[in-house]
């Protein structure tokens, strides 16, 4: 299985395809290639060249310690990029995985060609955060949810699943938070695309981005919530303009 070694992180990921990067970043609660599954063939088809990493505190990624947050990920992605030998990747990054295309953007912009936002409006929103701590989740008997984050988290929360999504819901509660000066540093092409029910990523909140980054370009996808490139939701419409977008600016 393919890991990169960071220090104290090895980070798990899954590779397709050959050509220009793209670095596909998840989202919370998620891995790499369960949060895109819907892109993966696509994209390998269209000839790009794909990473989904897991990262830090999630997946089969694994490190010493437990604690983790959008910024430092945003580090580990870049350290990431060195370990591969990849000077500059087009960011594909949904919910959680946009404010950490964000970071990257703003905090290492000369290793950044693009960015492509899927749900993940650019500010703070802790809405319904505190639902997902483990002891609101035992308190409502939400056993499905826990094996699967026990199962699906194994390698990188070492058996402290509760621990896990303590820092799930702190991550939720505090990021991403850029200052106006990060966000005037994203200047490279940029598409913002969101689901039309949406509210973590309404369409107000991604005109706001667009003051700052006056490049980006706003897709609302009809019809759909949080998840518009699942397969169950508009995936093919989505990747369509996605692949589109990086024909151009990729």
């Amino acid at each position: 299985m393919p890991y990169i070694e960071l220090e104290n992180l090895s980070i798990y990921y899954e590779e397709f395809g050959a050509g220009k990067p793209v670095l596909f970043l998840h989202s919370g609660y998620s891995r790499g290639i369960l949060a895109f599954c819907g892109q993966i063939q696509p994209f390998y088809s269209a000839g790009w060249h794909c990473y989904y990493p897991d990262f830090r505190g999630h997946g089969r990624t694994r490190c010493d310690e437990l604690n983790w947050d959008s910024a430092r990920i945003a580090e580990d992605m870049i350290a990431f990029l060195d370990g591969l030998g990849i000077e500059k990747a087009n960011l594909i990054g949904y919910s959680t995985g946009g404010g950490v295309a964000y970071y990257m953007a703003s905090r290492h912009p000369e290793r950044v060609q693009s960015v492509i936002s899927i749900g993940n409006g650019g500010v703070v929103d802790a809405a319904g955060a505190e639902e997902y701590a483990p002891e609101a989740l035992l308190a409502r008997g939400e056993t499905d949810f826990i094996e699967k984050t026990k199962s699906l988290h194994a390698d990188a929360h070492r058996g402290d699943w509760m621990e896990y999504l303590r820092q799930e819901v702190k991550d939720w509660r505090e990021h991403p938070a850029l200052t106006p000066e990060e966000w005037s540093r994203i200047t490279m092409p940029m598409l913002l695309i969101a689901g039309e029910q949406d509210s973590f990523a309404s369409v107000e909140r991604l005109e706001k981005i667009k003051q700052s980054c006056s490049q980006a370009e706003i897709w609302i996808v009809r019809g759909c919530g949080h998840r518009p490139h699942f397969p169950h939701e508009q995936a093919q419409a989505v990747n369509e303009r996605m692949l589109d977008f990086l024909a151009v600016n990729g």
